[in-house]
């Protein structure tokens, strides 16, 4: 086993604060560089720093001892990690993959150019453009570059809403009549090897355009849950790279597998593995950067994750209902150590365990009825 490697992430979000806590158990250094200086990561990392994402000096100086570099979101400078990785250090995403997803638009014609179904679309500069478009509606009208978590997407209905707009370089993508929302996680090494996880099934929140909770396996025919892995797996082929990748499908109600988006990096609809599969996602991702083999992906049992997203405004965070949480019979939550919680902010998820889709069902259910996570006092502002 390498030992004794430095791992520079950019971004020390709650994603960055799993794969750390899995990290932990091995050999390995990481340090961490985010904006916010009590971020998630702040007190896990070997080191932290503070510093903008898009800093490419800041990037330099950070990674400067690193053998390794990540990230754990997508909006950071990719000419730093080009500078990183002609230094010879591993990068993984490669800046390449970075700067296609980072770019809806690009993203799209990728999967286009590669023959790989998604939903009919056009790229547009500007909002009056969207009059030239008017088949593509009723639609959904995404930001190029800049969005995440719901943010950077709306609906675009008929030619009546294109005044209130984005104005700017979008994506125009048609409506699809979609039956359920999925999810499959790929992790691809360097010599090209790929394992793939179970399909889940994501359920959002209407209110936030977040994911309220999802469930695995989801509740699919095996022909679809396979043809999903097969879908998920060719992505990552395309990229054809080391990484995972993050592959959001729609099932459409005739029953089609359309690509959404990908993200090259851990994400929310990989979080149950920590408790449900044998290699987690973080533990994959660290195994990726190492050059370790990858882990086995089996799921071991029936598995939903509940997103903790704050209620009721600005303050320090607080759980009510833990109690209840705690005493199913598999149930685990996971605090992000965010020191303000916020309206519609992520905020923790709990994860449970059952041995069938009704069982599973009854947990769920008591997670939603009785754990929030709320402002206990209001902020004090220094």
């Amino acid at each position: 086993m390498s030992t004794n490697r430095t791992i520079a992430l950019l971004g020390g979000g709650q994603l960055g604060r799993m794969f750390i806590e899995n990290a932990l158990r091995y050999p390995v250094r990481v340090d961490a560089l985010d904006p916010d200086k009590s971020a998630p990561c702040a007190d896990l990392a070997t080191r932290f720093n503070t510093g903008d994402l898009y800093d490419e000096a800041a990037i330099l100086c950070h990674a400067a001892d690193a053998d390794v570099v990540g990230i754990e979101i997508e909006h950071v400078s990719v000419a730093a990690l080009e500078r990183l990785q002609a230094q010879g250090k591993r990068v993984i995403p490669s800046p390449g993959v970075l700067r296609t997803i980072q770019d809806k638009g690009l993203q799209k014609q990728f999967y286009m150019d590669h023959g790989i179904p998604t939903a009919p679309f056009v790229l547009v500069d500007t909002r009056e453009e969207l009059h030239h478009h008017a088949d593509l509606l009723p639609g959904f009208l995404k930001l190029r570059t800049g969005g995440y978590d719901g943010k950077g997407v709306m609906p675009i209905r008929s030619v009546e809403d294109i005044a209130g707009a984005f104005d700017g370089p979008c994506v125009l993508e048609r409506h699809t009549d979609v039956a359920m929302e999925l999810a499959v996680i790929v992790v691809r090494d360097e010599a090209g090897h790929q394992v793939t996880y179970d399909p889940v099934e994501m359920v959002f929140d209407p209110r936030y355009n977040l994911v309220d909770h999802l469930r695995a396996p989801a509740r699919i025919p095996d022909r679809t849950a396979n043809a999903s892995r097969e879908l998920a797996a060719r992505v990552a082929e395309a990229f054809d790279a080391p990484g995972i990748y993050a592959v959001e499908l729609f099932l459409t109600t005739t029953g089609e597998l359309l690509v959404n988006e990908t993200a090259p990096r851990a994400h929310n609809s990989g979080h149950h593995t920590i408790e449900a599969c044998n290699s987690s996602q973080f533990d994959q991702l660290l195994r990726v950067y190492m050059g370790w083999p990858l882990g086995d992906t089996s799921l071991r049992s029936h598995a939903a994750m509940i997103n903790l997203v704050g209620e009721d405004g600005r303050g320090t965070p607080q759980l009510d209902g833990a109690d209840t949480v705690l005493a199913l019979p598999a149930a685990y939550p996971h605090l992000y150590g965010k020191k303000e919680t916020r309206t519609g902010r992520k905020m923790g998820h709990v994860t449970v365990l059952a041995p069938s889709h009704d069982e599973l069902d009854k947990a769920i259910g008591t997670v939603k009825a009785h754990c929030r996570v709320v402002p206990a006092r209001p902020l004090t502002i220094e």
